[in-house]
């Protein structure tokens, strides 16, 4: 850990409790919750707030929901065709609604990958879902995607249908669209006056290299012929998407986000693309918390490069630098240098690492290790406050 400890008494602010998931261990949620539990047994005098994040990817729902949005749940179509139950959450005419609900990897059964066949129809089933609900302003998380049709499913799940020579309706995923030879949008809803957001993590076009089949397709397990194969389907359907929109997205930073589903949100919704974190950090009003925070924890399960790029931790600790608390950051394992930190914003960090060196253990305990680490960071960050008639020395 590194410590540029404050010297001054805490004030009358609370410590704002803002972490990441740690993937594999804890939720989001129940990370804030243990690092609350810690703090409260250490330093019972100083209040706490809980704010999980998120990224746009899995447990964006689950935040918001934590941050007091209204869980609205709904059965709608996995990314193999099977029914799930999934969740939106709304406040007011706001609702945030999260692709790996629905069509993501932990949706997948047994966790087998389908790059050629998995469908977002799931997706869209829930946005539905979200303007029968009254959404004006929807805020779509694209992270931890199952599917690679460039959002094909999403328009289906809207209403729309996507038909062969035939006139027959073409099967699910990115290969098939090969065969698509026209789109009948009629079923699909009236966006006139919604806002759409699609918020995602850095991302490429929708084709070619660095493109949804390349990047998608290959980590789904995809061979050479069968990226290429789903590369063709998807410049089809952006063929077709772009004639029927009279927008021409394909190209755009993000549209390969979330398997193409950025794609079909800038053609079909008239989204614009957001780093993850700053948008979500926005909706949950991070900044009206920070404000009045004496501190902010953060963190996630590994704290790294990758974190930089687009990580829920460093938002949060670039957000409450605007409104100057210092931040702290917890994580399973750190692997940023001081300088990386410090140009993230991030003052100290204390890892799981330090106290349970074994990866498995790790992982079981992280819950009760995480308040643990309270010890260390009430220690050096919130010195207990001095009151009059308080002795000063032996």
């Amino acid at each position: 850990m590194s410590a540029d400890s404050p010297s001054e008494p805490f004030p009358r602010g609370h410590v704002l409790l803002a972490p990441d998931r740690f993937r594999g261990a804890l939720t989001a949620a129940e990370a804030a919750r243990h690092l609350a539990a810690g703090l409260r047994r250490t330093r019972p005098d100083v209040p706490v707030v809980q704010l999980p994040v998120a990224d746009g990817g899995d447990g964006t729902v689950d935040a918001a929901v934590a941050a007091g949005w209204r869980r609205i749940e709904a059965e709608v179509c996995g990314p193999v065709g099977r029914p799930v139950a999934a969740s939106l959450a709304l406040a007011g005419d706001v609702a945030v609604v999260e692709l790996a609900e629905a069509s993501g990897v932990r949706r997948l059964p047994g966790g087998r990958p389908r790059p050629l066949a998995a469908t977002s129809v799931g997706t869209g089933q829930l946005i539905g879902h979200a303007l029968r609900r009254g959404a004006r302003r929807i805020v779509l998380g694209l992270g931890s995607a199952a599917c690679a049709d460039g959002g094909a499913g999403l328009v289906r799940g809207l209403g729309g249908r996507l038909l062969d020579s035939a006139g027959r309706e073409l099967p699910p995923g990115g290969a098939a669209l090969r065969s698509l030879h026209a789109l009948d949008l009629r079923g699909l809803p009236d966006l006139s006056g919604v806002e759409v957001v699609a918020a995602c993590g850095p991302a490429g076009p929708l084709l070619g290299r660095g493109g949804t089949a390349a990047v998608h397709g290959t980590r789904g397990g995809a061979g050479r012929e069968e990226v290429l194969a789903l590369d063709a389907g998807l410049r089809r359907w952006a063929d077709l998407a772009e004639a029927a929109t009279r927008r021409t997205v394909r190209d755009l930073p993000g549209a390969g986000a979330g398997g193409g589903v950025g794609f079909a949100a800038l053609a079909f919704l008239g989204a614009t693309i957001a780093p993850g974190p700053g948008v979500l950090l926005d909706v949950f009003g991070f900044a009206e918390r920070a404000r009045a925070a004496h501190l902010v924890v953060t963190g996630e399960g590994v704290l790294d490069t990758r974190s930089l790029r687009g990580g829920a931790p460093v938002g949060v600790a670039r957000a409450a630098a605007r409104a100057g608390v210092p931040v702290v950051a917890v994580a399973g394992r750190r692997g940023l240098t001081g300088e990386q930190l410090r140009k993230a914003r991030i003052q100290a960090v204390y890892t799981l690492e330090d106290l349970e060196p074994d990866t498995e253990r790790r992982v079981r305990r992280a819950g009760p290790l995480l308040e643990q680490l309270t010890v260390a960071i009430a220690d050096e960050w919130l010195p207990p406050v001095r009151r009059p008639g308080d002795r000063t020395g032996p």
